[in-house]
């Protein structure tokens, strides 16, 4: 600010699973190496405190692989974006998402890119470039922008990173899982015929699938914070936890109740929907769901309304469940992710 330095930063959702971050920083790195804006330094934010890092499993396995320390990466709480954009020093391009959180409504004049894979839940101002297309991995959007830029800039360590979360996003580009798309396919495809020393895929996903479900070393706090929604209805908040192990699995966790409450009382969350997803031999999913609020009301709402979804059908069994407070399913259908169950939540609210 002192120096007048503009700031273009490239930043993902709060989320910050691995393609938001890669996304930012390959999409960071393209823009500084081709930009004609010779002022401007970018930098790549990841949306989270440095202390949640390490729930990032597969993110920080990644960025190990191809040597980007920990070091050299830039935080949510080590930059202050209210303060350059108040200055009139910010430029802010948002990937793998592309509306601001209430808290950050401030920053909205900032944007002036959006690359999303999701339906554009709002128009933004006229100046702002919008990318929002159906693919299964923002990084793919990524890619097919840097592949159409100067011959040259990508190299190998930013190409195993697209490659490595696409793999990850699309679940190998197994068209069962639901995910992947034509334009997912033709990235990878590219980036090998670029880079044909770049692992075998299934080497590659499995490695990433392997480090993202190893929870083994987080407390139940940091496995239900590890991939964290939030939705706020007129008068509260309901956490959705993306949770990488199966249900039983979970609730036999010790402390299992206490953990629950513990973790949304100090959030202020009325109630948690933790949706379990894990995976078999052939990488097809399995999808479970645990309801938990202490509220009896609320919990009768969500389940009442997971139950009778239509858009689309979760095909529900319930399942034993060890505590009053906590409703318990079986999810017939595993292509409903979290992504397609959050509007049902949301309308519940």
């Amino acid at each position: 600010v002192r120096h007048h330095q503009e700031i273009h930063v490239v930043m993902g959702n709060e989320a910050c699973d691995l393609d938001s971050t890669v996304s930012a920083l390959a999409l960071a790195y393209f823009l500084a190496k081709t930009s004609s804006a010779p002022k401007a330094a970018f930098i790549p934010v990841l949306n989270i405190p440095r202390a949640d890092f390490a729930l990032r499993t597969e993110t920080t396995f990644l960025l190990r692989e191809q040597g980007i320390p920990a070091a050299s990466l830039i935080f949510r709480d080590e930059i202050d974006l209210g303060g350059l954009h108040r200055a009139g020093l910010l430029s802010l391009t948002l990937v793998d998402h592309h509306v601001l959180p209430g808290a950050d409504a401030a920053l909205e004049e900032a944007v002036v890119e959006v690359l999303d894979h999701r339906p554009l839940e709002r128009d933004r101002a006229p100046g702002c470039q919008v990318t929002a297309e159906p693919v299964g991995s923002c990084a793919t959007l990524v890619t097919e922008r840097i592949a159409q830029g100067p011959p040259g800039v990508l190299d190998r360590p930013t190409a195993a990173l697209l490659h490595g979360t696409i793999l990850l996003d699309c679940v190998n580009l197994s068209p069962a899982a639901g995910k992947v798309t034509p334009r997912d396919m033709a990235c990878v495809s590219l980036l090998e015929a670029r880079f044909p020393e770049l692992p075998a895929r299934d080497t590659v996903f499995e490695a990433l699938q392997a480090a993202k479900f190893d929870v083994s070393g987080l407390t139940t706090e940091q496995m239900l914070r590890k991939d964290l929604k939030v939705l706020s209805g007129d008068e509260l908040l309901l956490a959705i936890s993306a949770i990488y192990v199966d249900l039983e699995t979970f609730l036999r966790r010790p402390g299992l109740l206490q953990d629950l409450d513990a973790f949304c009382q100090a959030r202020g969350y009325a109630g948690l929907v933790a949706m379990m997803i894990s995976f078999n031999e052939c990488n097809e999913p399995s999808r479970q769901l645990a309801v938990y609020s202490r509220h009896e009301t609320l919990r009768s709402t969500v389940c009442q309304a997971l139950e009778e979804a239509t858009a689309p059908s979760l095909h529900l069994q319930p399942l034993p469940s060890p505590w009053s407070c906590v409703g318990a399913y079986a999810q017939g259908n595993a292509l409903a992710s979290r992504k397609k169950v959050l509007p049902i939540l949301r309308a519940a609210l």
